[in-house]
């Protein structure tokens, strides 16, 4: 299945029922009165958060959402009943765009639920019409149709850790050693088209798409790369010991990240992308000479913590493991 991380659907709240006019009949007295309930309300649609990722793949042919209607009016004063209340499940992370009234929703936890259309209110029945100059009011209401709209939903991943780095930098390749997953690897830029995310020890990890120069103004995969490491809590910056200059490399990467930001122009409640946690991780170690690897990390050692690796060497791993995630219990 696809990942899919936008989607437009459109998205429709129950109509109220109508009121009706009927009569009570008692013994000797065909019509003794109004009886006509009120119609019920249309549901009303709410989206609620939870953690599947995957989710907005399942609605790709799934365009159209309705609540239930309310019922109309009943004889012998019985209000219709309420149409059910309709809950759209939508991964969390997800910015949902009214695009009749312009209101964005977003949904930041499992769990959540949010209110987006309300259900037309039901009609009203004749009998709600009785007065004491209007003792049989034939007069009845119909209901009223429900709110309405298009909607966009975009998905911004909320992770605990964020891969970032050129394409070709090992990303997958050092998920799948830490964590058994399958994420496709290859020697060539742009093997990894979607996120993928994996769990370690409970903490969620996303091997994100990889940057090229420009992709802060858009190029390349660019804006679908750089919006899903918005809500990331900390980042690993990953380098390949193949390149010859990683200084470079890192400063380019890191240009990318403050370029997104200055266009966001400090409009995002998830605070500067390039203001993150950031752990620079050395990776493939093993196809270069122990003289490079020190004189790369001697490079790098003023940006921060600093690992060197080689998905083939176990016990380069391991130490990463331990502290990455004894980092990020603290």
């Amino acid at each position: 299945m696809a990942f899919i991380d936008e989607l437009n659907i459109f998205i429709k709240a129950g109509n109220g029922g109508s009121g009706v006019v009927r009569w009570r009949h008692e013994k000797g007295r065909e019509f003794g009165g109004p009886s006509g309930g009120n119609g019920g309300s249309g549901g009303d649609v709410y989206i609620v958060g939870v953690r599947d990722i995957n989710l907005l793949s399942k609605y790709k042919h799934k365009k159209e959402f309705v609540a239930q209607n309310g019922e109309d009016g009943r004889k012998d004063s019985e209000h219709g009943r309420d149409g059910e209340d309709l809950l759209v499940n939508l991964p969390m992370g997800s910015i949902v765009t009214n695009h009749e009234t312009g209101e964005v929703f977003s949904v930041e936890s499992e769990g959540e639920n949010i209110l987006i259309l309300k259900g037309g209110n039901g009609g009203r029945g004749n009998e709600t019409f009785k007065s004491s100059t209007n003792q049989n009011p034939k007069e009845w209401t119909a209901g009223q149709d429900g709110q309405q709209a298009d909607f966009s939903i975009e998905m911004e991943l909320i992770v605990d850790v964020g891969l970032i780095g050129l394409p070709n930098a090992g990303k997958s390749s050092l998920l799948n050693a830490i964590t058994g997953a399958k994420a496709k690897t290859a020697d060539y830029p742009f093997t990894t088209l979607e996120p993928n995310l994996v769990v370690l020890y409970g903490f969620i990890l996303a091997d994100i798409p990889g940057l090229i120069e420009g992709a802060g103004s858009g190029k390349g995969l660019g804006y679908k790369f750089l919006r899903h490491i918005k809500r990331t809590k900390k980042l690993l910056h990953l380098i390949s010991l193949e390149n010859e200059d990683v200084l470079k490399t890192y400063e380019m990467v890191r240009s990318e990240l403050k370029e997104y930001d200055n266009r966001l122009g400090g409009l995002s409640n998830q605070g500067n992308i390039s203001d993150k946690q950031e752990t620079i991780v050395l990776t493939k170690k093993d196809l270069v000479d122990n003289g490079v690897v020190e004189k790369a990390t001697k490079l790098l050692s003023g940006k921060g913590k600093v690992y060197t690796i080689s998905i083939y060497d176990d016990k380069s791993l391991k130490i990463f493991v331990d502290e990455l995630v004894k980092t990020l219990r603290e």
